[in-house]
């Protein structure tokens, strides 16, 4: 089992709830944790959850964000949708858009976030919006000029999607750097599924897009929570099957320290 990092940070953490940007909004609960001795304006990151729904990864990564002076809205985006999670999720993750641009708005209206410096990342499903989001398509259509995401740190976010299937295009950047983790493991790609994708679009978002592989990993491998298999029928390449979710507090701490250390240079901490 992996091992959560001590909350050892100052941050102040409040229950708020937030309307998406779907025609039709919806009221998206969330935590929002302010670092008290961070100056302020302070920058903050989105932290979107898997299909699983909230669970230990995004207090564990709220954490060392907080101890760099920035702040988190973890946000749960099954809740007003009446789901459970796992295979009980909506049908589009394109349609949790909304939910992220949402987030987004709201941090950026918040007297104590810095509105150019907002980041997101997220584990799988919310992964795939952390890759999204970066694209200008997606960020046109709910944001205004001038706005976008300041960084995108996406975990294990199912890398063969991108310009492979409709609504995951992948090939018109905001700008902002895309910082990449995934599993040697994981079921979804294949190991090099990842590092290909960055390669094929070296030319098109020069220095933008990097990536981690970390060893032995699988998906989900910064979790607290036991080992589990579940199947699903997006794993495999698209072909479906068994993905083994699997503890690996090493690759998990590494993880999570690359992943404050990026968004810490984003933000010029």
């Amino acid at each position: 089992m992996s091992i959560a990092p001590p909350d050892t940070s100052d941050a102040v953490a409040t229950p708020v709830t937030f309307t998406s940007l779907h025609p039709t909004p919806l009221q998206i609960p969330a935590l929002l944790r302010l670092p008290a001795s961070s100056p302020h304006p302070a920058p903050a990151v989105v932290i979107a959850h898997g299909s699983a729904g909230p669970d230990s990864r995004g207090p564990s990564y709220a954490r060392v964000l907080n101890e760099a002076g920035i702040a988190t809205l973890e946000i749960d985006m099954w809740a007003p949708r009446g789901l459970k999670g796992g295979l009980d999720r909506p049908k589009s993750i394109p349609d949790t858009l909304s939910d992220v641009f949402g987030a987004f708005k709201f941090l950026a209206s918040h007297t104590n976030i810095d509105p150019r410096r907002i980041g997101i990342m997220g584990f799988s499903w919310g992964g795939v919006l952390s890759m999204l989001t970066a694209t200008t398509p997606y960020a046109a259509k709910y944001l205004t000029p001038g706005e976008r995401f300041a960084a995108h740190a996406p975990l294990y976010p199912v890398c063969y999607l991108y310009n492979n299937a409709p609504g995951f295009e992948f090939a018109s950047f905001t700008g902002a750097p895309v910082f990449i983790q995934c599993g040697e493991l994981d079921t979804y790609d294949l190991p090099d599924t990842g590092e290909k994708l960055v390669r094929s679009l070296a030319s098109v978002a020069p220095g933008l897009l990097s990536i981690k592989t970390y060893p032995g990993a699988t998906h989900g491998f910064d979790r607290d929570e036991p080992a589990m298999t579940v199947t699903d029928p997006f794993s495999h390449l698209g072909k479906g099957g068994e993905v083994l979710f699997a503890p690996n507090p090493e690759a998990a701490a590494e993880a999570r320290a690359a992943t404050a250390a990026f968004f810490g240079r984003v933000f010029a901490l």
